[in-house]
């Protein structure tokens, strides 16, 4: 049997592609992804962990994705295209050119890969040619239905597919072949940039991994109701006859929240994929395992067992735990696919049998280290409850970061704190919980790079339970001081961390 890569002590950093410098309105897969390569080997980091990889809807969130296959076309850098020979130096210069600051929206990048595609129809080799015809015949089972899929979107002012035309809404089969043979061209144009980031990306990952360094990736366990997946697939989601919702996603009430949290996903009818021995999530995974080294899996207690909502409540409150089907599935994927590369997100309330189905497929869990103070001597999260097949964190992309985390903490806490780590970490903070981190047992420690670089509240990635200014935050090279890497790299040879 292969080991898993996580059976040996290492350790990385978290941070998404966006969030990497460079000109434009987020961060790419080019030459400043290279360099953050390198960054990371010199640091002596064999991770490089960051979230969904997906195209996300308006509000940027990387876990609402309008495809579980697709990959952002906001990440196909401009500079590599441009090396290609197939976007024009002017039309760079132009991109170059844009207001900085410019929302995430798709304009740019649609004109950039516009230009791009016709760049490619007149320049390409043969060879490429040839690689683009075969990607989309290797993608057949999702990419002509996402390339539909978003073209009536676009056509429809960007409305969700519960409201478009019933015919459309309803895949009628005449209605589908019309609007084939009506968006041909725009269809191609999204054959063309989905092309473009898998090249890109592959790219990277094997320059990565001729460094030593595996990526980490992140799938959320549910899927957005507004997504090509849904709307051609309808099947295997909780929808009546029309696509409208009749359950949805979230969790029960506790002491963060009187009523709940009501995500709003589809619920999965696990029956269905059952009978067919579960091969939308083959094809799910087999996607993942493709791009990543790794797969953290979010809302793993989930595949145990889910919150279940009436649709048409405004709150979780008056939803029931349903079964999940877990062990079947995960017994299904391993017959499949062989040792499964996951890490189970294991945070929050965790039942015994959460517990077992993780333990059972020896999926590493999670332990976050801004949990583990505060409380009595039994928290979970506390270092000398950690064991070797985990993960840890000094906090993900859901936390604050470590020093603003540290700067709101309450008095007892904070001597908590002082007390646990031996020293008084005000003028060092978060170095104190770096090292925590990296001296674990946990066989992986992971710190977000805003706890390199010290960073604030201000500069964190997401505030769970708001809406406005998350997922837009980027370093800059200039805030990288010339002696983190192998500050980094003595610390992780000390921990044993050193590959």
């Amino acid at each position: 049997m292969i080991s898993s890569p996580l059976s040996v002590r290492r350790s990385g950093i978290l941070l998404h592609p966006t969030s990497l410098p460079g000109p434009f309105a987020c961060g790419d897969l080019g030459n400043d992804a290279y360099r953050f390569v390198d960054f990371l080997h010199q640091a002596g980091q064999t991770l490089w962990q960051m979230l969904p990889l997906g195209v996300p809807h308006e509000d940027g969130s990387p876990y609402q994705c309008l495809s579980v296959f697709a990959g952002n076309p906001m990440l196909i850098s401009a500079e590599l295209l441009q090396d290609c020979g197939w976007l024009e130096s002017e039309v760079y210069q132009t991109l170059l050119g844009s207001e900085a600051g410019e929302p995430i929206a798709a304009s740019r990048q649609k004109f950039m890969l516009k230009r791009a595609y016709a760049g490619f129809k007149l320049n390409a080799s043969v060879e490429d040619r040839a690689a683009l015809k075969q990607f989309i015949s290797d993608q057949a089972e999702w990419i002509h239905d996402y390339g539909l899929y978003q073209a009536v979107r676009q056509s429809h002012d960007y409305s969700g597919w519960n409201q478009w035309p019933s015919e459309l809404r309803d895949r009628n089969p005449q209605a589908i072949s019309d609007a084939r043979a009506h968006f041909a061209e725009q269809i191609e144009d999204v054959y063309f940039e989905q092309f473009v980031f898998m090249q890109q990306w592959q790219a990277l990952k094997s320059y990565a991994n001729s460094k030593g360094i595996l990526m980490f990736g992140d799938m959320p366990i549910f899927i957005a109701y507004d997504s090509a997946d849904v709307w051609c697939e309808r099947n295997y989601f909780d929808l009546d006859e029309h696509g409208q919702l009749l359950t949805v996603t979230g969790v029960p009430p506790d002491y963060f929240s009187e009523t709940g949290q009501r995500w709003g996903n589809p619920h999965y009818r696990w029956d269905v994929m059952e009978a067919d021995d579960f091969q939308w999530w083959k094809r799910r995974v087999g996607m993942q395992l493709a791009l990543f080294d790794i797969i953290r899996v979010d809302h793993f207690r989930g595949f145990e067992s889910s919150w279940e909502i009436p649709a048409d409540h405004d709150t979780a409150i008056h939803g029931h735990w349903i079964a999940v089907p877990g062990s079947a599935l995960f017994d299904s994927l391993q017959s499949h696919f062989g040792t499964l590369p996951i890490v189970a997100e294991d945070l929050g309330i965790i039942t015994p049998e959460v517990e077992a189905l993780r333990d059972r497929y020896d999926f590493p869990g999670m332990k976050i280290l801004q949990f583990a103070f505060g409380g009595d001597q039994d928290n979970p999260y506390l270092p000398e409850h950690h064991v070797a097949n985990s993960v840890v964190y000094t906090g993900t992309h859901d936390n604050d970061t470590t020093l603003g985390w540290y700067q709101a903490l309450d008095e007892n806490t904070r001597h908590h704190v002082h007390e646990y780590i031996g020293i008084e970490p005000e003028n060092d903070m978060p170095w104190p919980l770096i090292k925590a981190a990296l001296a674990s047992v946990a066989n992986t420690a992971i710190v977000p790079m805003q706890d390199l670089l010290g960073l604030d509240s201000h500069q964190r990635m997401n505030t769970p339970g708001t809406v406005a200014g998350n997922w837009r935050w980027r370093f800059d090279w200039s805030d990288v001081p010339t002696t983190l890497a192998q500050q980094m790299k003595f610390l992780t040879a000390e921990y044993g961390r050193l590959r």
